[in-house]
C-alpha cells in the first residue's frame, strides 16, 4: 500500500506536472488550428452545417441495391427526411403495406414484419418492426469520407 502523501510532496508533484505541460506546449489545447482538418469542412464546432441533398438514386434493373452481408435490410432508394413516423402513424406504410404497394409500385414489406416476438401472425405491422429506419437507411452514392478496405460478403475469399 502506498504511503500517504504530505502537502509538500503533493505540491512538488503538481509543480512538476505544470512544468511538463508548459515545457511541452500544453495539453493539446493550443495546437495550431491551420494543421487540423475536419470532415465537416470550414464549419465551426458551434455551427450547424447544412445536410447534403439526398436525391433518388438510379436503381438496378431488378429494383434492388446490392447488400454487403446476408441479413442486411434493403436500402431505401428515395428521400425520407420529410416522412412522418410516430407511434400511431408510419408514412412508409402508405406505399409499402399491402395492398397499397401494388398501386404505388413499391416493394411490399417482408412477411416477417407481420410476426410478433413470439412468432404469432398479425394483421398489421408488428410494433417491433414499425420504425423502419431502425434497420433501413437511404441509399446515397457518396464518396467515402475516409478510405476503407471493406469488402462485400460475396467478395471475401
Amino acid at each position: 500500500m502506498a504511503a500517504p502523501r504530505t502537502g509538500a510532496t503533493l505540491a512538488a508533484l503538481v509543480a512538476t506536472l505544470v512544468a511538463v505541460v508548459v515545457a511541452t506546449g500544453g495539453i493539446g489545447l493550443a495546437q495550431d488550428r491551420t494543421t487540423l482538418k475536419s470532415l465537416r469542412g470550414d464549419v465551426g464546432l458551434e455551427e450547424i452545417g447544412a445536410a447534403p441533398p439526398v436525391v433518388k438514386q438510379d436503381t438496378p434493373s431488378d429494383g434492388m441495391f446490392g447488400r454487403a452481408y446476408r441479413q442486411q435490410p434493403p436500402l431505401i432508394p428515395h428521400r425520407i427526411e420529410t416522412y412522418q413516423v410516430t407511434k400511431d402513424f408510419n408514412q412508409c406504410m402508405t406505399c409499402h403495406d399491402w395492398p397499397a404497394n401494388i398501386k404505388a409500385g413499391a416493394p411490399k414489406v417482408s412477411e416477417t414484419h407481420y410476426n410478433d416476438r413470439e412468432g404469432n401472425r398479425l394483421d398489421k405491422i408488428s410494433g417491433t418492426r414499425f420504425f423502419c429506419t431502425q434497420c433501413h437507411v437511404p441509399q446515397l452514392d457518396a464518396k467515402p469520407l475516409v478510405s476503407s478496405t471493406f469488402q462485400n460478403a460475396t467478395e471475401v475469399k
